[in-house]
């Protein structure tokens, strides 16, 4: 029996019907010719295959079967938490160099802004020796399990085309995010669950909206599903009063017949999506209820992650990202919003909401890396942690007036993230900053890189998972700008 992606693949490779074809097109025969190009175009370039890759995905023996991305949204700090500099503290107070700020683009700093040293001490942690802040305390006792990439930049200085280079290699709306990628290429390991599913904490979704996770020119099978952690996984998953689980099966295969009918007569996929996703929510009735009642934790994993069920927290997705790990979900992508590290409020500010945000992240980050090691799901489950962007080593000022509290602008050139389990390296940094964190000066790592070697990591050739949009044959590490798998992370 042919899957659901089967199908979607032979269809956007089949002709419509002509009475589909000709609904489409509503230009004149000049529109016609036009939107049959665009349309033959869309359908050639699918998911590579043994007729034109050699192999079937995944291309080679995968060192990780799925993802945990953790992504502070607003960009932490990595001054205040993993990139040491003391060369940085003796400049603090002092103006900043004018060949600073030469040729630079900043969101708020105007004028001459000061200098601006490490707000919280460092030390060594682990037998790797890695420079860890006094912020993340739980963390420092799991360094040894990870790989510091300190050389991340970015082309990006604003929140949301940042966000979307991070998760979609293209700053700009309408590309598919990592994880959809991810289905695309892979799958689902879960029958009864989504197999990209999202779990949002601190408020707010990301500035990006939820493009972050979207399907982008990809069928929208593949995007992300949003869950809470409290209450229903998803709204209306319940059945309403009155209405037992049989009427609604009976309901669905009702819509399903008509939605099949539907599907014979205009070929059109996105039919298919929607006959996918309600035999899902179906599904999830059951078992996504039980995959998501963290009460069936004991009292000791409580205290490990610091949950408390029935509320909404970072920490509480972090234990759920354990579980949905351990039920076979091939992605699982959490946002912790707030890290937006600026002087103009003491919510936002380094000395202020900044601490806060690192006592959310800190046990539950620990807590997570530690129990996918004693349950074996570390070594082929990678976890990703990181922002959009680093934050400068000069103190944020608007109108050329210091800020009441301390900040730090948005910083493109230099950031830190972290990778570990799923064949990543552990207990090493790579790359390096300038002597004040400014620039990433030794071997330097873009979003497109991050992207080649993390699907590399799952066992796919970045180059050659494509999907033909717009004439061209697009992929997640970009077609235009140079990528790389970086190796040298590699175990």
């Amino acid at each position: 029996m042919k899957t659901l992606h089967d199908q979607v693949q032979e269809e956007f490779a089949r002709l419509q019907t002509r009475k589909h074809f000709l609904r489409n097109c509503s230009m004149g025969l000049a529109g016609v010719w036009l939107g049959g190009q665009s349309m033959a175009a869309d359908r050639v370039g699918t998911q590579p295959d043994a007729s034109d890759a050699g192999q079937s995905i995944p291309h080679f023996p995968p060192r990780a079967k799925r993802v945990i991305f953790l992504h502070m949204a607003g960009s932490p700090s990595q001054l205040e938490l993993f990139d040491y500099k003391p060369a940085l503290q003796k400049l603090d107070g002092q103006d900043c160099p004018a060949s600073f700020l030469a040729g630079k683009r900043f969101a708020f700093i105007q004028g001459v802004p000061k200098m601006l040293g490490p707000q919280y001490p460092f030390q060594q942690c682990g037998q790797s020796g890695a420079w860890v802040s006094d912020r993340m305390p739980e963390f420092q006792s799991v360094v040894d399990r990870v790989c510091f990439v300190k050389s991340m930049h970015t082309t990006q200085f604003n929140h949301g085309p940042a966000q979307l280079l991070l998760h979609t290699g293209n700053q700009n709306l309408g590309s598919a995010s990592f994880g959809a990628w991810t289905m695309y290429g892979l799958g689902s390991e879960s029958e009864n669950l989504p197999g990209f599913i999202v779990l949002v904490s601190g408020g707010k979704t990301p500035s990006a909206g939820k493009s972050v996770w979207g399907s982008g020119f990809l069928p929208s099978v593949y995007q992300g599903v949003q869950c809470r952690s409290k209450g229903d996984p998803v709204l209306y998953l319940s059945n309403p009063d009155g209405v037992s689980l049989q009427q609604r099966r009976r309901a669905l295969d009702a819509i399903g017949r008509i939605n099949q009918q539907t599907f014979n007569e205009t070929g059109d996929p996105e039919v298919l999506t929607r006959i996918s996703q309600y035999e899902m929510a179906f599904r999830m009735q059951t078992h996504a209820t039980e995959a998501f009642d963290l009460r069936q934790e004991d009292k000791a994993t409580h205290a490990l992650y610091g949950t408390e069920p029935g509320k909404e927290s970072f920490a509480n997705n972090c234990l759920l990202a354990r579980r949905l790990a351990e039920r076979g979900v091939r992605f699982i992508q959490l946002f912790h919003w707030g890290w937006d590290s600026h002087g103009a409020a003491e919510s936002e500010a380094l000395n202020g909401g900044f601490k806060t945000r690192c006592e959310e992240v800190d046990r539950p980050i620990a807590a997570l890396l530690n129990d996918l090691a004693r349950r074996g799901l570390l070594e082929d489950t990678l976890v990703v942690w990181g922002g959009e962007f680093g934050r400068t080593p000069m103190r944020e000022n608007r109108g050329g007036r210091e800020m009441r509290f301390v900040g730090r602008d948005h910083n493109p050139g230099a950031f830190t993230m972290w990778m570990a389990g799923g064949g990543i390296k552990p207990g090493i940094s790579y790359g390096e900053t300038d002597e004040i964190g400014y620039e990433a000066i030794e071997n330097k790592v873009s979003p497109h890189d991050l992207h080649a070697t993390l699907q590399h990591l799952l066992g796919i050739d970045h180059k050659r998972l494509t999907y033909m949009h717009q004439g061209l044959p697009q992929r997640l590490s970009n077609v235009t700008q140079p990528s790389r798998v970086v190796e040298e992370i590699m175990a």
